[in-house]
C-alpha cells in the first residue's frame, strides 16, 4: 500500500509537470486578452461575469468533458486523438463509408495539432518574457529577441533528450502553481467578495445582458483551457488516476485562485488590465516571477514538442507520413524520441509566428480556431466510440456528448471571427500537413494496387526457381516487402544480377495496426515455404518501436537461426512516374513523388543494420 501511494504521488507530480504545463501558463494572458480586447465594458458586474465564465469553462470543458468523460475512452491504456481515431474507426469498421469519413476527420484533427504546436510555444514564451515590460518599458525592444533566443535554446537541446531535465519538470511546475495560487490569495484577501463569481448565475446574467459581447469574447475565454487536449494525449504516460488527482487537488484550485486574484486586482486597480498577471506581484518579486514564468512556459512548450514527435511517429506507423529519421534519446524509455525534421520545421514556423505577430496579444488572435476545432472533433469521435464501440443506448450517447458539442461549437464559431486577424495561420499549417498526410496515404494505396496488379505469386515463383536452383551462398537474406505472397523486386534483381540465392531467405512484411501496443507473444506470424525459405509478418502497434532484427531474433527455435554477421537486408524502393490513367491529381502526384524521393530513412526507422541494401525496382505508374 505504501508503494502504491508513493507511485501515485510520483505519477501525479509528473503529470503536473508534463500534462498541465500548458494550461498552467494560460493565466499569463487569458484575462488580459478578455478585457484587453475592448469589447467588455469595465464594470464590477462584468468582472464578476467574466470570472464566472472562465471558471465554468474550466469546469465544463476540462473537469467534465476531458477528466470525467474522454479519459474513459482509452485505447489499451493510451490516449490522444490518434488513439481515439483508432477506437472510432474500429467501432464502425462494418460501415466503410462512415469509417472513411471518420478517418479523414481524425487525421485533419491530428494535422491541426501541428498548428497548435506552433502557436502555443510562441504565445507562452512571448507572454512570459513580456513581463519585462512591467519591470521597465525600456525592455520592450528586447522582448522578441530574448524570446527567439529562449526558443532556439529549447529546440537546440531536443537532440539530447528530455531524460536529464525531465525530472525537474514536476517540481518546477509545482512551484509555479503554488506561486500563482499565493498571488491570487494575496489579492483575494483584499476583496474576498470576488469569490461570489463562483456562482454560475453571474455568467448567465452576463450572457443574458450581453449576448453579442459574450459570443465575441468566447474567442479569448478559450485561452484559459489551452492544453486541455494534453490531459487525454498523455494518459498513457501517467494513467487516469494521477491526471485526475493532479487536476482536482492542485491544478484547478491554483488556477481558480489566480484568476479570481486577477479579478480582485482589477476591482481595486482597473489600470492593471494592461498586464493583470504581472501586476499582481510586488516590485521585488517581478524579476523572479518573470524567470519562473519563462521556465514554466519552456516546460509547457517542451511537453508540446515531445507530443509532436510522438504524434508524428504514430502517423508514420499508420501509414500517413513517410519514414522519417527517428532517433531514440533514452535507452530506458522508448517514448523519448527526437525527429530532426519535425524539430526544426516547428522551430522555423514558430520563429515566423513570433516575427510576424510580435506580441502575445497579436498571437492570441491566431490562437483558438485550431484548438476548438480539435475539441469539436474529439467530441464527435467520442460519440462514435461510446455508441458503436461501447454499444451504449443512442439517447444516453446523445445526452453525454451533445452538450459538449454545443459548447465546443460555440467556442469554434466565436474563434472564426479571428480568422482574418491571424486565425488563418494555424489553419494553414494544419491544411498543409493534412494535404501531405492524405497525399502520402493515397499515393501508397495506388502504388500498392499497381504492385499487386503486376505481382508474381511467391509460392509458384519459388517452385519454379527450385526446379533448377541457382547457387546457394552462405548466410541469410531478409527481403522486406509491402505485401505478403508476392515476389519482392529486390529478390528478382538479386537473381538477375548476382545469380545466387542465400542459404536462408526470409520474406518479411511489417504491418502496423490501429492499437497502441502489440506484445512479443503476438509479434511474429511465420509460414514455412520450404527450401529454407520463410514468409514472416511482423506486427506492431502504432506506439511500438519497429525493430526488425530484434523481432526476427524471435524465430530462434522455429528452424531458422539468424547470425547477425551473415544476415543481409534488402529493401525494395520503386520509382514513381506520372499516372497515365486515373489516379491522383497532377499536383498531388508531384508532391507524392517528392516525398517518396525523400523518404530514404526506412532502414533507420526499422532499426536495420548498416548492411541493409536498398534496391531500385521497376518503374511504377500511380
Amino acid at each position: 500500500m505504501s508503494s502504491n501511494k508513493s507511485s501515485l504521488a510520483a505519477l501525479t507530480l509528473g503529470a503536473i509537470g508534463v500534462v498541465y504545463g500548458d494550461i498552467g501558463t494560460s493565466v499569463l494572458y487569458a484575462i488580459k486578452e478578455i478585457f484587453g480586447s475592448g469589447h467588455v465594458p469595465f464594470t464590477h458586474a462584468n468582472i464578476y461575469g467574466v470570472l464566472s465564465i472562465v471558471f465554468w469553462t474550466l469546469t465544463v470543458i476540462v473537469s467534465l468533458k476531458y477528466v470525467t468523460l474522454v479519459l474513459r475512452a482509452d485505447n489499451h491504456g493510451e490516449g490522444g486523438l490518434i488513439a481515439m481515431l483508432a477506437l472510432a474507426s474500429q467501432a464502425v469498421k462494418d460501415r466503410p463509408e462512415l469509417r472513411r469519413w471518420l478517418l479523414a476527420i481524425g487525421i485533419f484533427g491530428t494535422s491541426l495539432f501541428y498548428g497548435d504546436g506552433v502557436i502555443t510555444p510562441a504565445i507562452s514564451v512571448l507572454s512570459a518574457v513580456e513581463g519585462l515590460e512591467v519591470v521597465s518599458p525600456h525592455f520592450k525592444q528586447y522582448v522578441v529577441p530574448i524570446t527567439l533566443v529562449v526558443l532556439f535554446a529549447l529546440f537546440f537541446v531536443q537532440k539530447r533528450g528530455t531524460g536529464g531535465i525531465g525530472k525537474f519538470f514536476g517540481p518546477i511546475t509545482l512551484v509555479w502553481f503554488f506561486s500563482i495560487a499565493a498571488l491570487g490569495i494575496y489579492h483575494i484577501l483584499g476583496h474576498p467578495e470576488i469569490l461570489g463569481a463562483l456562482s454560475p448565475h453571474h455568467a448567465v446574467l452576463f450572457a443574458w445582458n450581453n449576448p453579442g459581447i459574450t459570443f465575441i469574447i468566447l474567442g479569448a475565454v478559450v485561452l484559459c483551457v489551452t492544453g486541455g487536449e494534453a490531459l487525454y494525449a498523455d494518459m498513457g504516460h501517467f494513467g487516469k488516476k494521477p491526471i485526475r488527482v493532479a487536476w482536482f487537488s492542485i491544478v484547478m484550485p491554483c488556477l481558480t485562485l489566480n484568476y479570481f486574484g486577477q479579478g480582485a486586482l482589477l476591482l481595486a486597480d482597473p489600470e492593471a488590465v494592461k498586464n493583470p498577471f504581472f501586476n499582481m506581484a510586488p516590485d521585488w518579486a517581478l524579476l523572479p516571477l518573470v524567470g519562473l514564468a519563462t521556465m514554466a512556459t519552456v516546460i509547457a512548450s517542451q511537453a508540446l514538442i515531445s507530443g509532436a514527435f510522438s504524434v508524428t511517429k504514430q502517423a508514420i506507423q499508420l501509414g500517413y507520413l513517410p519514414r522519417l529519421n527517428i532517433r531514440h534519446t533514452s535507452v530506458h524509455d522508448t517514448g523519448q524520441i527526437y525527429i530532426p525534421f519535425v524539430n526544426w520545421g516547428l522551430f522555423t514556423a514558430i520563429v515566423l509566428a513570433v516575427v510576424m505577430f510580435k506580441s502575445s496579444s497579436n498571437l492570441a488572435a491566431a490562437y483558438g480556431i485550431a484548438v476548438t476545432l480539435d475539441m469539436l472533433i474529439t467530441t464527435v469521435l467520442t460519440f462514435y466510440v461510446i455508441r458503436y464501440g461501447w454499444k451504449y443506448p443512442l439517447l444516453l450517447c446523445l445526452a453525454a456528448t451533445s452538450w459538449f458539442f454545443v459548447v465546443d461549437l460555440a467556442f469554434f464559431a466565436s474563434n472564426l471571427l479571428k480568422l482574418f486577424a491571424g486565425g488563418w495561420f494555424p489553419l494553414a499549417i494544419g491544411g498543409v500537413v493534412f494535404t501531405l498526410m492524405m497525399t502520402w496515404k493515397q499515393g501508397r494505396s495506388l502504388m500498392a494496387k499497381a504492385q499487386h496488379a503486376e505481382a508474381i505469386e511467391l509460392d509458384s515463383f519459388l517452385e519454379a526457381v527450385f526446379m533448377a536452383p541457382p547457387a546457394r551462398v552462405e548466410g541469410t537474406a531478409v527481403f522486406l516487402t509491402a505485401e505478403t505472397g508476392t515476389v519482392p523486386n529486390a529478390l528478382l534483381h538479386n537473381l538477375k544480377h548476382n545469380k545466387v540465392l542465400h542459404a536462408q531467405n526470409l520474406f518479411v512484411t511489417v504491418r502496423s495496426h490501429e492499437v497502441p501496443w502489440i506484445g512479443l507473444d503476438k509479434r511474429l506470424e511465420v509460414k514455412a515455404l520450404g527450401h529454407d525459405c520463410w514468409e514472416v509478418v511482423i506486427h506492431y502497434g502504432f506506439k511500438n518501436d519497429p525493430d526488425v532484427p530484434k523481432a526476427l531474433a524471435l524465430m530462434r527455435g522455429r528452424g531458422c537461426e539468424l547470425d547477425p554477421m551473415l544476415t543481409s537486408y534488402f529493401l525494395s524502393r520503386d520509382l514513381v512516374v506520372p499516372t497515365l490513367g486515373s489516379g491522383m491529381a497532377f499536383w498531388r502526384e508531384k508532391i507524392f513523388a517528392q516525398m517518396h524521393h525523400n523518404a530514404g530513412a526506412a532502414a533507420e526507422f526499422l532499426n536495420l543494420p548498416n548492411n541493409a541494401v536498398i534496391e531500385l525496382g521497376s518503374k511504377l505508374e500511380i
